[in-house]
């Protein structure tokens, strides 16, 4: 099998238990191949927690899931030292973080102090304890979700913590037809739980490598330098995208020219992955974020 073969198969498992909605799949699959955060917003019900599971069982990683509330301390989630008699010798209990996978479940329920225990590990893949490195395993992702319409007892994510995310995407109800075939199969977390493994750890981590490998054409970096510096300039936005989004852009659009299998990124990949990748990242003075990275791609001239 090759590996857009196998790709195609992670997608079609994925979508036996999550049904309609392709565009988050591929979110989250661009996500994970350009070793990246993702942020999913839907309101409870919609799936959020089945694709995390569905993704780590797929993919035979190791799976924690962090269900986060206003109580919740950073050593819960990175874990701490204990001194255990009569050696007295140190151990760390490893918190949930320790995963390949990691659902961070409502994520803006917790203070950010608590939030802010997940960015070393987000941008670093590694947690300090007492003073102490710890590596995360490899590779290392998160999976974010909150809810948009609730706002007693939240704690809205910080910029900072927003830019940690390469990708955020809206999940919303499915379609009427797909929704029917959710009632008739009865399709809950069970579904995934019972998903076979279609590839392992080291062939992840090879298809990891080869998304580095995916050429990006000089006119094809100036675009993506055209729509970052546009965004900046722009008369409804407060704040435009900076450098580390530019890079946030670059390797998603490989990733997700790598998932469609190309060797090279074209202005169509990146158009593709600018919603996801750069509208959280900016700040409008007012109206949709969403609507004016759309106006701003049409602006930019395509690169010949």
């Amino acid at each position: 099998m090759n590996i857009h073969e196998r790709i195609e198969t992670i997608i079609s498992h994925m979508q036996h238990v999550f049904l309609g909605q392709e565009h988050v799949v591929t979110s989250i699959l661009c996500a994970f191949f350009a070793r990246g955060h993702v942020l999913l917003e839907g309101v409870p019900g919609v799936g959020k927690t089945l694709i995390a599971l569905a993704l780590a069982k797929l993919l035979n990683l190791s799976f924690k899931r962090i269900q986060f509330t206003n109580d919740l301390l950073p050593s819960d989630v990175t874990g701490f030292h204990t001194f255990r008699s009569p050696v007295d010798s140190m151990d760390l209990i490893k918190g949930p973080l320790f995963a390949s996978i990691v659902l961070a479940d409502e994520i803006n329920r917790t203070s950010p102090k608590t939030q802010s225990a997940l960015l070393e590990a987000m941008e670093e893949s590694q947690v300090t304890i007492d003073g102490m490195t710890y590596v995360l395993p490899e590779p290392f992702m998160v999976i974010a979700t909150q809810n948009p319409i609730e706002v007693t007892g939240t704690f809205p994510l910080p910029e900072s913590q927003l830019d940690r995310f390469l990708i955020k995407t809206i999940v919303g109800y499915p379609p009427v037809e797909k929704e029917a075939e959710i009632l008739r199969k009865d399709i809950d977390h069970s579904d995934a739980l019972g998903l076979e493994p279609v590839t392992d750890r080291h062939e992840i981590l090879q298809l990891l490598a080869r998304v580095n490998t995916i050429i990006v054409h000089p006119d094809i970096l100036g675009y993506i330098g055209a729509i970052v510096r546009t965004s900046r300039a722009h008369r409804e936005i407060e704040l435009g995208i900076s450098p580390r989004g530019g890079l946030a852009l670059k390797r998603a659009s490989q990733a997700y020219a790598f998932i469609h299998g190309r060797a090279f990124v074209t202005p169509g990949d990146v158009q593709s992955v600018c919603p996801w990748v750069l509208a959280h990242r900016i700040i409008v003075k007012q109206g949709n974020a969403e609507r004016v990275i759309e106006e701003i791609l049409n602006e930019v001239e395509l690169p010949l």
